[in-house]
């Protein structure tokens, strides 16, 4: 058996409104708000490059100019720094920039969904298996979630997909897996289903923002076909690819924020505030401030 080809490409799909952050994002882009004083976007580029990747494409939309402004030199604001003597901030904004051709942006010029987001990165991809991450989908773990699967994608091959248990209630967010054997943290892929009702999941086992996938992807994307939502969904064209090459859904290990929810980015910057070794005292000062507020303020309700 041939052994798989290295993951060395990740697209990131960063195209989308962010309409459900407005008024924030009416000028700034969703993927640029900040988990502590990191923007999103630069956390999961972080996570692709521990874990190998050495070209990042971003699909990016209109009126999304700061997020290549975030990742390129700032001439002025480096000499600044570099006067008044502050090495550590210099070093953050300089240890952001990628060697020239490491990082390359395409444009979605119409909202048609996730699957045509990663369709318009194709010609960067080439014939090679391909990450995608999503920038919404934090995942805080002491092995980067991907760095994890691309360890399991060297010896499954094919497409592999992250994936978690969620409750019943909430599968008509997700897209699901119908599950085959499981050997460890590995579930074989038999079908997969986008949003589906309670009553008609397959199972709890939903897709999370991490995928590896063969570049037998991409012509399945170009016939374009519109699923949920009327909008070309990756979930639809995976499945396609069960049965043809191995498919698995992997438990990673670490905690999922959705971040492109206000509560679960609002869980992601307290959860990553705790974690810092700088920030976590005063992290926990505030929390212990406002839970004793909290426990007041029941006490007065009685």
């Amino acid at each position: 058996m041939t052994a798989p080809r290295k993951v060395r490409k990740a697209v990131i799909p960063a195209a989308g409104l962010g309409t459900r952050f407005l008024p924030a994002t009416k000028a700034i882009p969703k993927e640029m708000l900040p988990i502590v004083d990191v923007p999103t976007i630069q956390l999961v580029i972080d996570e692709a490059a521990r874990a190998g990747i050495t070209d990042v494409i971003v699909v990016n939309g209109r009126h999304k100019h700061a997020i290549e402004d975030h990742f390129d030199h700032s001439l002025e604001l480096n000499e600044t720094l570099r006067q008044r003597g502050r090495k550590a901030e210099l070093e953050s904004v300089t240890a952001i920039v990628r060697a020239a051709g490491e990082m390359l942006f395409v444009r979605q010029q119409q909202p048609f969904g996730l699957g045509h987001a990663v369709w318009c990165a194709r010609h960067l991809a080439g014939s090679e298996p391909v990450a995608v991450l999503l920038p919404d989908d934090l995942i805080h773990a002491a092995t980067p979630c991907l760095k994890q699967m691309v360890e399991q994608h060297r010896r499954t091959g094919g497409n592999l997909i992250a994936v978690m248990d969620v409750p019943r209630d909430q599968t008509s967010r997700y897209g699901v897996i119908r599950p085959g054997k499981q050997a460890g943290a590995l579930t074989e892929v038999t079908g997969l289903v986008e949003k589906p009702k309670p009553d008609a999941a397959p199972s709890t086992l939903a897709v999370i923002g991490r995928y590896i996938l063969s570049p037998e992807i991409f012509p399945l994307l170009a016939q374009q076909q519109a699923g949920a939502g009327g909008e070309i969904q990756l979930t639809d064209a995976m499945a396609r690819l069960i049965g043809r090459e191995p498919f698995h859904g992997y438990r990673f290990e670490g905690e999922r924020f959705d971040c492109g929810d206000k509560a679960g980015f609002l869980d992601a910057n307290l959860a990553l505030s705790l974690a810092d070794p700088q920030l976590g005292g005063q992290a926990r000062a505030i929390l212990e401030k406002h839970s004793a507020r909290l426990s007041s303020h029941k006490k007065e309700s009685r």
